[in-house]
């Protein structure tokens, strides 16, 4: 007998196949020849996208069906350390008590991993300890970065301390402000899952108690440090809910009076992102003052941080904002002239030079600015761009252009014909 239809979908990766067996009436609790689920199969190919199509079955998915190992999908998702799975599983209703065979529950397996360090969790797992441990770069479903590493046909990411720290207030466990970055302060790369996981449970603590401790960091000699403090800081005031109709907060100006001044001597560029990034999320019009410049930096992600604030200022007409972002548009990093053609496209209609900035992207070397200022030149009906727009249709939802092509699909201008 073949295999079933949904297990083979699902090993594939292929969502769109899944749903479409879910919708003709498949069991979304459907194992395979060894008793291992399909919600655990996804979990164990890190495949958000098939999760999510079993999640969302109109026949309920026994989110806590655990394989023939006694695991349940969520145990698999900490174990392999992907947060961005586990946070799924939870909110959508995963059992964070339901414990392994050894009697651990989520958090206890978290701290597991945690203390115990993957690489020497995957030798003990596989048996193996001379054969070199294979480390690379990944992208998890969300976007961020994470560290895989591969050893005796195991994989994991080295998100079990994120994890480990997500999990705690759900126990009711709060860690000191100092236990919690120095996790963070083990990882030097601020891109890492630890860091988001810090600065985000930090942010979540009553902001009065915070808020002095990080900004107590600024005078620190560690830039790690630094950028835990500026971080925290921008965190609590984008996600401050305390917010007059005008969007002012009562974290706007004490953030604008910090960083401010901290940007103008910050040297390191890890912290120079958190502050541009809060100055750019900031309602305070006095955070304006130093984002044309900053379009200048010799970081990208701090252009782009930059960029991301003169949009407002582009759309007033203000003359410097427009000539920062119209030079960003030769930047030399692809993603910068991205977000800059996204920029100048809020100038008014009835100026000319942010039109002829994006047309002259339309032959750019790298195909996501190519769109991008095909997409901007049709929405400021200007058809230059039509051709571009047009060679991409059908443009359906696993196109990395979905999200910018929805304004095209309902613009009251239609694509200019070919030819």
């Amino acid at each position: 007998m073949g295999e079933d239809p949904l297990i083979a979908a699902v090993r594939s990766g292929h969502a769109k196949r899944v749903r479409a067996l879910l919708a003709a009436g498949a069991d979304p609790n459907t194992a395979d020849e060894h008793g291992t689920p399909a919600l655990c199969l996804a979990v164990d190919a890190f495949d958000l996208r098939v999760i999510d199509e079993l999640a969302m079955s109109e026949r309920p998915v026994h989110l806590d069906q655990p394989a023939a190992d006694g695991r349940s999908p969520l145990l698999r998702a900490v174990d392999l350390g992907a947060c961005e799975i586990t946070s799924v599983l939870i909110c959508s209703g995963a059992d964070p008590g339901f414990t392994d065979p050894e009697g651990r529950n989520a958090l206890e397996l978290a701290r597991h991993w945690h203390l115990t360090g993957a690489e020497a969790e995957l030798r003990r797992r596989s048996g193996s300890t001379s054969e070199p441990m294979v480390r690379k770069t990944a992208v998890d479903c969300w976007g961020n970065v994470c560290e895989e590493l591969s050893l005796g046909g195991l994989t994991v990411r080295n998100g079990h301390t994120a994890l480990l720290t997500e999990l705690e207030p759900r126990y009711g466990i709060k860690p000191s402000f100092a236990e919690l970055m120095g996790r963070a302060l083990a990882e030097p790369d601020v891109e890492q899952p630890v860091w988001v996981a810090t600065t985000l449970a930090l942010q979540a603590r009553r902001a009065t108690d915070v808020w002095p401790q990080a900004v107590t960091l600024r005078a620190s000699p560690n830039p790690l440090e630094r950028y835990c403090g500026a971080e925290v800081i921008r965190l609590i005031h984008l996600f401050d809910e305390n917010v007059t109709e005008d969007g002012h907060g009562a974290f706007d100006m004490p953030l604008v009076d910090l960083f401010l001044p901290w940007a103008a001597t910050e040297e390191d560029p890890r912290v120079m992102r958190a502050l541009t990034a809060g100055l750019s999320q900031a309602v305070d019009p006095r955070a304006q003052q130093p984002l044309s410049a900053l379009t200048r930096h010799a970081d990208r992600e701090v252009r782009l941080n930059a960029l991301s604030g003169l949009h407002e200022m582009v759309a007033q007409g203000d003359p410097e904002a427009l000539a920062a972002v119209v030079t960003c548009t030769r930047d030399a990093d692809a993603l910068v002239r991205a977000g800059a053609c996204r920029a100048v496209a809020r100038a008014t209609p009835d100026s000319p030079a942010p039109s002829y900035a994006l047309a002259a992207r339309l032959q750019d070397e790298s195909e996501a600015v190519r769109v991008t200022a095909a997409i901007q030149l049709f929405l400021r009906d200007d058809p230059r761009g039509d051709e571009v727009v047009r060679d991409l249709e059908p443009v359906d939802e696993d196109s990395p252009y979905y999200g910018e092509f929805h304004a095209v699909r309902y613009h009251h201008r239609a694509l200019r014909p070919a030819g």
